[in-house]
């Protein structure tokens, strides 16, 4: 059933009170199939929006037309050989469930991006990645449903042509497709990823002597848990800028004219710099206006502190791109969508 005039607070991290004029949810492909023959026909292929869960978005006013909330549930191993599971999600369930049932399981390759919000379908959209780890690791193939010829697509790896935060989905195929299953192939045997001094710090204050999937994830929830807000108490969609890239030559310049900056070294002499480190520096750590913030914790995180409108959020976040661009000659790309 298609309902009108309904609030999207309670359905984006964020918590910003914005009014969808339809919505609709759907946990099968023939429910969202018999919505879409019910669309109203004033409304295109740009006023209807996909949502998961709502992590990576940051409503700025209402929206006009239709929005979709994608409940497609189920995790099932599919298949197996003598190194690897193969685990296939509905597009709808929460990305840290599945984290869950994996290390329960002793499946190995997502301990890394434990409590990472949202939901399955955004992992592959968004090539989600944290602590040395990145999706298209572990990612198998998907299944979309597009949303023209009404038919399901199976997209290979190579097919999502994955980059870093990046994939098909978000520019190519943008407003194309609904993600309905997502497959990951898992390691039987873990390949421990601690490269990240935080990691075996956190591991070593816990007292944890043999390494395990399970110890990994207990450590990185600890330090997510010790410097990003939850969303349940302060509106937030995590990291709300991408962390830039730069040649190795600009890194230099910029290493002697500011000797703490923190760069990490890439292929092909590129450098990934600390986006966070960057709008610390322009001095908006713990900065408020209003509700609108900037985490005190982290940088790198905006945030809601009760009744900030989005257009608010999104006004701070080109004060931020506009400062680190002046003092640093760095433009800033927003990781979180702007509707």
């Amino acid at each position: 059933m298609i309902e009108e005039n309904i609030s999207l607070k309670k359905y984006n991290t964020f918590g910003i009170d914005a009014t969808a004029h339809y919505f609709a949810t759907f946990s099968t492909l023939n429910e969202l199939s018999d919505h879409l023959e019910l669309i109203p026909s004033s409304i295109s292929s740009n006023s209807l929006l996909i949502l998961g869960g709502g992590s990576n978005l940051l409503f700025t006013k209402d929206f006009d037309g239709l929005v979709l909330k994608n409940e497609i549930g189920g995790i099932e191993k599919i298949r197996e050989d003598e190194s690897y599971v193969y685990i296939k999600a509905g597009a709808g369930v929460p990305w840290h469930q599945l984290v869950m049932h994996c290390l329960q399981n002793n499946w190995a390759g997502i301990e890394n991006l434990s409590l990472i919000p949202g939901n399955v379908g955004a992992s592959p959209m968004q090539n989600i990645g944290a602590y040395g780890v990145e999706l298209k690791d572990v990612f198998f193939e998907l299944e979309a449903f597009h949303l023209k010829d009404k038919s399901v697509v199976t997209f290979t790896l190579a097919d999502c042509e994955f980059g870093y935060r990046e994939s098909v989905f978000k520019r190519k195929f943008n407003k194309q497709f609904v993600i309905v299953t997502v497959t990951y192939r898992l390691s039987k045997v873990p390949n421990f990823k601690t490269a990240y001094a935080a990691i075996d710090q956190e591991l070593n204050k816990m007292g944890v002597s043999e390494l395990s999937i399970q110890a990994i994830s207990r450590a990185i929830i600890s330090i997510r848990q010790s410097k990003l807000p939850n969303p349940s108490e302060i509106g937030n969609a995590g990291s709300f800028f991408k962390n830039p890239e730069i040649d190795q030559q600009q890194f230099d310049r910029l290493s002697k004219e500011f000797p703490g900056i923190i760069g990490f070294s890439l292929a092909n002499e590129r450098v990934k710099l600390a986006a966070g480190w960057l709008i610390e520096q322009c001095g908006w750590k713990g900065y408020r206006k209003e509700d609108a913030g900037c985490y005190a914790k982290q940088a790198l995180v905006l945030v809601n502190y009760g009744h900030s409108t989005g257009a608010q959020i999104l006004e701070l976040s080109e004060s931020i791109v506009k400062s680190v661009k002046s003092k640093f000659g760095i433009e800033l790309e927003r990781e979180v969508n702007i509707i």
